[in-house]
């Protein structure tokens, strides 16, 4: 970023947000570049200038995406104000502290499996919209087995408080009724796990073992890994970016 740039995608950069929340970020007067308030659409920067967003000081950082395999008893978060272990920690500071990562997304404490975290403002913000459909794959252990018209149920629709909601596809592993392969699209809170309790059932395990294409195959509980220049392109296409 040697050139001038606009505004909103210099604060994307910084992984603060994507390049339109930032339009409204500077629309609603909170970004001063250089100390004074900046609120023109289309105003340019360059690296040297300094950039304040809500009275925080940002400032570009390398594009990094990293997958996480989650382990149980993590937090979705980059900080945790009761002192619990949260999915930033499990990466080694000294080479990510000044990164910016975040999380897309989220998984509950419980959940395991496949996390992305990444300082790209606008992947994620595509990421995480429900119109770019970006699958995700879980293994759904249950206490009491699933019967077959309960496994088509839930391909058809499950009536939540927020509306129905319904597998994309759902199996059995391996003929298995206590264990699901189920892949959805939205990202609702604790989708799976309120589909299940609305058949009467309790969900002992939920396991995502893969997030818009990205498995975590080979990668262990609570390890991590880069993604390739070309698993990153994958993800741009998918959004459209």
């Amino acid at each position: 970023m040697q050139e001038p740039v606009r505004l909103n995608r210099f604060i994307a950069s910084t992984g603060t947000c994507s390049r339109r929340e930032a339009d409204d970020l500077i629309a609603q007067g909170l970004v001063k570049v250089n100390g004074d308030v900046v609120t023109q659409m289309g105003s340019k920067v360059s690296r040297t200038d300094r950039v304040e967003v809500n009275g925080r000081r940002v400032v570009p950082a390398d594009r990094e995406y990293i997958l996480l395999n989650k382990p149980k008893d993590t937090i979705t978060t980059t900080d945790d104000e009761k002192g619990r272990t949260s999915v930033i920690d499990l990466l080694p500071a000294d080479e990510f502290s000044a990164s910016g990562l975040f999380p897309v997304g989220r998984l509950d404490r419980h959940t395991t499996g496949a996390l992305l975290l990444t300082n790209d403002g606008d992947l994620a913000h595509r990421l995480m919209h429900p119109s770019y459909g970006v699958f995700k794959q879980y293994l759904v252990h249950t206490e009491k087995p699933i019967e077959e018209q309960e496994l088509v149920q839930l391909g058809r629709g499950i009536e939540l408080e927020d509306g129905v909601a319904k597998a994309d596809r759902v199996s059995y592993l391996e003929g298995d009724q206590h264990v699901l392969v189920m892949a959805i699209h939205e990202g609702r809170n604790r989708q799976v796990r309120r589909m299940i309790e609305a058949l009467g059932n309790t969900v002992t395990s939920l396991d995502r073992v893969r997030y818009a294409g990205l498995t975590t195959r080979g990668i262990r509980k609570g390890k991590w890994r880069r993604l390739s220049r070309k698993e990153v392109s994958t993800l741009y296409r998918q959004v459209k970016l």
